[in-house]
């Protein structure tokens, strides 16, 4: 029978019959404490595994002056921590997507009612009104090519966009007082 920390220095080296050796010996206690730390059998399972897995790679860290199975408990709480961490962070991440979505939702639904209240506002404007807002607002014109649209002045065209807004505050104002 090979000590831990031999078939450690063994594993180091290469050998693979000593790192299943040491996996045989220390799997259960890796589980176990993952499963005391962590509270979940899957959570625990995964811990197990993702130690075993990343092992090898550790190994060479390893350089005896402690116990093996000191150093493994301290590569599987790094490693559980690490979890709880990713977990945590998770955990945030996703609450403040919610919280995104829900605060895009309520936009969306603020700018569709205000897109509602206009449609129903500008029917109570004149038709020149609307027109103007049209061609300013849904073709993108400049008051001047407006203008030209319409037969009118730009000026007129600036007064026109005035009076919309002058009309609407109004309106506005009346449904709030109401």
């Amino acid at each position: 029978m090979h000590s831990d920390e031999d078939l450690a220095r063994r594993t180091k080296d290469g050998d693979g019959a000593a790192f299943a050796a040491l996996l045989e010996r220390h799997y259960d206690r890796v589980y176990r404490l993952g499963f005391r730390l962590l509270g979940s059998r899957a959570e625990a399972e995964d811990l197990a595994q993702d130690v075993c897995a990343a092992l090898p790679g550790k190994i060479g860290g390893y350089r005896g002056e402690a116990r093996f199975t000191t150093w493994l408990y301290r590569v599987t709480v790094n490693a559980a921590e690490d979890r709880r961490r990713r977990s945590a962070r998770q955990t945030r991440l996703a609450a403040d997507w919610g919280t995104h979505e829900v605060n895009r939702q309520a936009g969306l639904a603020e700018d569709a009612e205000a897109r509602t209240w206009l449609a129903e506002a500008m029917r109570s404007l004149p038709d020149e009104l609307v027109t103007t807002l049209a061609l300013l607002l849904d073709e993108g014109m400049t008051h001047a090519e407006a203008g030209q649209v319409l037969g009118v002045s730009e000026g007129t065209i600036h007064w026109r966009m005035a009076e919309v807004r002058k009309r609407l505050r109004a309106l506005h104002a009346k449904e709030l007082e109401a």
